[in-house]
């Protein structure tokens, strides 16, 4: 699985502030995934330049799932949502609502995340929050679907036949 993250921040594009999120956000996927960390890049919350990087690399960086991390908020910067809708062609609301309904269980903040997702030709975006910590509660709530969304979008052959719950297994269970 090759995998872009893409930060997004004024003071991380500054270099006014460490970004946290993207590094940890390539941590967690070539651990959980094995995945191919293939791009990484920090811009400021200018929904053009979101859009510009999230269109190049689904369209000519061949990668199958783009993370992004921050912008999701109701700040009047953030601006994320608006650049990665303006790039879909497709959304994915079950993953953005999976999200938001796990870290609800952590804080009533949750309702306050714009975050989608959605899919460009056979790319996955995902929004994610910008911090570390909601970064991290959040990817883990999506990892388990990622490898058979990818899958689907790549059309490997006997993906439609494993929309199963994991543990259903397809057998009889024993009597």
């Amino acid at each position: 699985m090759r995998v872009g993250i893409l930060t997004v921040s004024d003071r991380a594009s500054r270099g006014e502030y460490q970004d946290l999120a993207g590094p940890l956000i390539a941590d967690i996927v070539r651990a959980a995934l094995q995945a191919d960390v293939a791009q990484v890049a920090v811009v400021p919350d200018e929904q053009d330049q979101i859009a510009a990087v999230l269109r190049r690399w689904c369209d000519e960086a061949d990668l199958d799932l783009v993370l992004t991390t921050g912008g999701t908020g109701f700040a009047p910067r953030d601006v994320t949502p608006e650049a990665t809708r303006a790039v879909i062609q497709r959304e994915a609301p079950g993953l953005a609502e999976a999200m938001r309904a796990a870290s609800l269980r952590v804080t009533p903040h949750a309702m306050l995340s714009r975050a989608v997702a959605g899919i460009r030709g056979r790319t996955l975006i995902v929004n994610l929050p910008g911090s570390p910590k909601a970064v991290k509660e959040n990817l883990e709530t999506i990892l388990p679907a990622l490898p058979h969304a990818i899958e689907l979008l790549r059309e490997v052959q006997g993906a439609n036949q494993r929309h199963h719950h994991p543990s259903e297994g397809g057998e009889q269970p024993a009597r």
